[in-house]
């Protein structure tokens, strides 16, 4: 890959993402950041956040250059070499690395449903005691309607591919609570998104 990749959609969402992380998170800590794409919102992240470490991954080895290139010409000296990670390999590429954030953006609707039980499990593996997962992107909830660009979105998505599709965030939860973790926040996002938060107890894997 010789130009590093854009995408539209992270560049105008990578502010707002930032303003929560912001109130959520301590001063300093490590990140894991799943399915990190073009690497926008790490290399946003990581200049905002400098105390905190930062190691991106991707499931696509194609993207890792891109993510390296963007961070390096932001001469970020707190982003780690993107890595290549499935969510589905289990366990997860990383050892014994215990992380107080993993975040993972707009992956779930692109993905088979089994990514959203393994990054539950991965997460509930190498979350650091007090530590939290943040997902970010459309879902579909039971008691909330679902707004009508979000079920075109998701007619969209199935179109392309039948195992794509919004997930629902109770689905989710219900994965959560197997390996140990709970939804603890709710955020509402422009366009629809939410940005939710799960943590665990001492229990975890």
């Amino acid at each position: 890959m010789n130009e590093i990749a854009f995408s539209a959609p992270s560049d105008r969402n990578k502010q707002p993402i930032l303003e929560v992380l912001l109130q959520l998170l301590p001063e300093q800590g490590r990140a894991l950041e799943i399915a990190s794409g073009t690497g926008q919102h790490v290399a946003w992240f990581a200049a905002h956040l400098p105390h905190w470490q930062w190691q991106p991954t991707d499931v696509d080895g194609r993207m890792l250059p891109s993510v390296d290139a963007r961070c390096s010409e932001a001469r970020l000296s707190n982003v780690q070499p993107a890595r290549l990670l499935d969510v589905l390999q289990q366990p997860w590429p990383l050892g014994e690395a215990q992380y107080e954030l993993i975040f993972c953006a707009n992956m779930l609707h692109i993905a088979p449903p089994a990514c959203g039980e393994a990054l539950m499990q991965g997460a509930a593996r190498h979350l650091a005691p007090g530590g939290m997962l943040v997902t970010y992107g459309p879902y579909l909830e039971d008691q909330v309607p679902t707004t009508a660009s979000n079920l075109a979105f998701d007619q969209s998505l199935r179109t392309r591919n039948p195992a794509w599709g919004l997930r629902r965030r109770e689905d989710l939860e219900a994965q959560a609570g197997q390996v140990g973790l709970r939804l603890s926040g709710r955020h509402e996002m422009p366009a629809n998104n939410l940005l939710l938060v799960w943590q665990g107890g001492q229990d975890l894997l």
